[in-house]
C-alpha cells in the first residue's frame, strides 16, 4: 500500500487546517451504582455515552461547531468497568474528510483507591458530520497528522472509510436487486 499523505491545507483555503493534538480531549467519570447492568458490572450503554460524549466533544472541536453523530463502528468492550472506577475517555480526530470526520476513542479505567495504572477497557471509531444551523453538512478543517503515530491513524482511518463505503455500496445494490424482484424489505 503507498502512503497517501493528507490533502494539504490549500485544497481548502478558507479554512485552515488543524494538527490532531488541537482537539484531542479526555472525559473523566467516576462510575456509580446508577451506572450498573443487571450483573453488577457498568452497562456498556453507559460507556457508550461516554464515548460519545467525547467524541462529539472532539468533533465540534475540530469543526469549530455542531456536529453529528453519523455512526458508530467497532465498539470493542475489552473488560468489565465497576462501580467505583475512575473511567477516563480520550478521543482524536484521525481523519477528515469534506464534511465528515472519524474520531477514534480508547477507554481506560482505574480503581479510584488504587495507584495502579489504568487499563485500556473500550476502544471505538465514530464518524461525525459536521452541520450549520439549519443541519445542512459543512466543511471542516483538513486534519493535520503530526506524528508518526497520528500518520498510521489516519492511514487506518482511510481503510475503515473505504469498507464502510463498500458496506454501504453492497448493501444498497442487494436491496435493488431484491426490490428488482418484487421482495419487500
Amino acid at each position: 500500500m503507498t502512503e497517501q499523505a493528507p490533502a494539504a491545507a490549500t485544497e481548502r483555503p478558507d479554512i485552515p487546517g488543524k494538527s490532531i493534538a488541537a482537539s484531542r480531549t479526555t472525559l473523566s467519570h467516576i462510575m456509580t451504582h446508577g451506572d450498573t447492568n443487571l450483573l453488577g458490572t457498568v452497562h456498556g450503554g453507559v460507556i457508550m455515552k461516554l464515548v460519545d460524549d467525547a467524541a462529539g466533544a472532539v468533533a465540534g472541536r475540530h469543526s469549530g461547531g455542531p456536529a453529528v453523530t453519523a455512526s458508530m463502528d467497532e465498539m470493542a468492550f475489552l473488560e468489565p468497568v465497576r462501580v467505583g472506577d475512575l473511567v477516563h475517555v480520550k478521543a482524536q480526530v484521525n481523519w477528515t474528510g469534506r464534511t465528515s470526520m472519524e474520531v477514534g476513542v480508547r477507554v481506560l479505567a482505574e480503581r479510584w483507591n488504587e495507584s495502579t495504572p489504568a487499563t485500556q477497557v473500550g476502544s471505538a471509531y465514530l464518524v461525525f458530520a459536521a452541520v450549520d444551523a439549519d443541519g445542512k453538512p459543512r466543511q471542516v478543517p483538513q486534519v493535520i497528522p503530526e506524528t508518526e503515530q497520528d500518520k498510521r491513524r489516519y492511514q487506518e482511518a482511510q481503510i475503515r472509510r473505504t469498507h464502510r463505503l463498500a458496506r454501504r455500496r453492497a448493501i444498497m445494490e442487494l436491496r435493488a436487486k431484491r426490490a428488482a424482484e418484487g421482495f419487500e424489505d
